[in-house]
């Protein structure tokens, strides 16, 4: 069996733990699948090699999707592609698992929805299982987000959206639509800690992330106060000699946020950044306490009951916290420097206890996790 894992890659450290997440339960339950990736500018040759991801062929440009042709060519010639280069197609593909994580909705480019979608349909005609793994979904406003994601929801075999938001901006097109709530899948990885970061331990990790101050963020006061409410917090956490270290999620970008913050502070603090996203949730897992502006980030703290102040900037935040029982950790951008003083203070003290109510609910919702691939075993099956 060829499986197809879709919309992960290597420098986006969340997506990446989705990656290395699949992998581990593919490996658990199909040991004796394969997998294979598509060609990404964050997902290159090397990367994909590293893991023993068959190349698959692109066969799209813009709106023209040519991967229908890949059908028509001889089962011969597609085994030596195989076996000699390393390169298979659509046609070789048994089930595509579809981890975007939030790529489908008005917020982002109309192609990726509209390819998806033409793959899902291809893949239902062929009797072949495409399936869309816990990812945030919507809204669809306009008439062709509309068409494109109610086409996508009935082809694919099922469709996990990690909230209630998004179960109903996928039911509001279609009642035949195979939709189910289910949480982040990554909190079922349990990596062991690297001994270069042993030091970090009861630390505080600030994770910041450059969508805060984007366009994609529609809280314009967030996109204004953002670094200065991340400076006052470490600020704040220093003040109570709580040790604090700034962790890169991802990248660049995240990387100049890492160095605004430092250049803004009395005492700069160290700027950690792990080449791999298991040492990054590992990290997370010991530290005291997090305050996290990347979901990931959110997850893999909240699901190894380390209490974490958040930042949103999509309703996927507000719904992670819910479901987790402690909506009121994320902080509001008017939150001024006394008020933010006194949140971190009150968190820092009662760490301990915050950490002791997350486990009901980390223990549960990791039970919803193992159900997502139950569930995609029965549909495989």
């Amino acid at each position: 069996m060829l499986i197809e894992i879709k919309g992960v890659q290597f420098v986006n450290k969340g997506a990446e733990l989705m990656l290395q997440a699949i992998i581990d339960q593919v490996n658990k339950l199909w040991p004796d699948a394969e997998i294979c990736m598509e060609p990404d500018q964050n997902s290159p040759y090397l990367k994909r090699a590293e893991i023993g991801a068959y190349q698959k062929l692109r066969l799209v440009k813009n709106r023209f999707d040519f991967n229908g042709v890949s059908y028509l060519v001889p089962k011969y010639l597609r085994q030596y592609l195989k076996t000699s280069l390393g390169i298979v197609t659509e046609a070789d593909v048994d089930m595509v698992l579809d981890a975007s994580g939030f790529l489908y909705g008005d917020q982002w480019n109309y192609l990726p929805l509209k390819q998806a979608s033409l793959i899902a349909k291809r893949f239902k005609k062929k009797n072949k299982q495409y399936i869309l793994m816990p990812q945030a979904l919507g809204p669809f406003s306009s008439l062709k987000y509309q068409q494109a994601a109610r086409v996508l929801t009935e082809n694919v075999a099922v469709a996990f959206a990690r909230d209630s938001v998004s179960v109903n901006h996928v039911t509001e097109l279609t009642a035949q639509s195979n939709v189910q709530l289910a949480p982040d899948f990554t909190n079922l990885l349990v990596p062991e800690l690297p001994s270069q970061y042993v030091y970090l331990k009861g630390q505080v990790a600030v994770i910041p992330n450059s969508k805060m101050i984007s366009n994609s963020n529609k809280n314009t006061l967030w996109r204004e106060k953002y670094i200065d409410v991340l400076v006052n917090a470490i600020e704040a956490a220093q003040a109570i000699n709580q040790k604090v270290f700034l962790l890169n999620h991802e990248g660049k970008g995240d990387q100049q946020i890492c160095q605004q913050i430092n250049h803004k502070l009395a005492f700069p603090v160290e700027i950690v950044n792990p080449e791999s996203c298991l040492a990054i949730k590992s990290i997370i897992g010991q530290c005291a306490w997090v305050i996290s502006s990347r979901y990931h980030g959110c997850v893999s703290a909240l699901s190894q009951n380390v209490p974490c102040l958040g930042t949103s900037w999509s309703h996927k935040y507000e719904q992670l916290f819910d479901d987790y029982g402690c909506k009121n950790w994320i902080l509001d951008a008017s939150i001024d420097k006394t008020a933010l003083s006194g949140v971190i203070s009150h968190f820092a003290e009662s760490a301990e206890q915050n950490s002791a109510e997350l486990s009901d609910y980390s223990a549960d919702i990791k039970e919803s996790a193992k159900l997502v691939w139950s569930t995609i075993s029965n549909e495989l099956n």
